[in-house]
């Protein structure tokens, strides 16, 4: 395996199977569905980002990953440690720095994200940055909600947004809840 190669594997969990990826011992890609579904999205995600196209099956390199994940689904963490590899233009990088502030069974609007990063009437563009969150569950964008509490917009579905919030035990009785 030469350093330019993406490594990943795939999980189980209570959303389907997860596609994780790594890139020089740090995570920086998790998808919804299995690798071969999703290899030409892949490749190209990773020759922009990574400058690499080339992706190698190797579960051990992703053996923490995969454990902090499994213990986020068995109720037993609430906060990942896992180390990232946020790629991203600098916009969607402070975006994904801000999500990780969200805490555990909360939810904020993207009004209120796009205030903390200092950019007040960039609610579009939160909104953009988060849908193209390369580490979803892990970077929490599942935990921005609509200003009104409504669940709008997920990569993966507003199904599987929905099954986070409740797993986490987010109460829809507003935001900050």
């Amino acid at each position: 395996m030469t350093t330019n190669t993406i490594t990943y594997t795939e999980v189980d969990s209570p959303i389907g199977v997860l596609t994780l990826a790594s890139f020089s011992g740090a995570l920086c890609r998790v998808g919804f569905g299995g690798f071969e579904a999703s290899r030409d999205k892949l490749e190209l995600w990773s020759d922009r980002w990574f400058g690499t196209r080339s992706w190698q099956y190797a579960p051990a390199a992703l053996s923490e990953a995969s454990a902090e994940l499994d213990a986020y689904f068995g109720g037993s963490l609430q906060q990942f440690s896992v180390k990232l590899e946020l790629r991203g233009t600098p916009f969607q990088v402070q975006v994904w720095e801000a999500l990780r502030t969200v805490p555990y069974a909360q939810a904020c609007a993207y009004k209120d994200i796009a205030s903390q990063i200092g950019s007040p009437k960039a609610v579009r563009a939160v909104g953009g940055a988060n849908n193209r969150n390369p580490v979803p569950i892990i970077v929490p964008c599942h935990r921005v909600i609509g200003a009104a509490g409504a669940m709008v917009g997920y990569g993966g579905g507003l199904g599987i947004k929905t099954f986070l919030l409740q797993h986490e035990g987010y109460s829809s009785g507003g935001i900050g809840q």
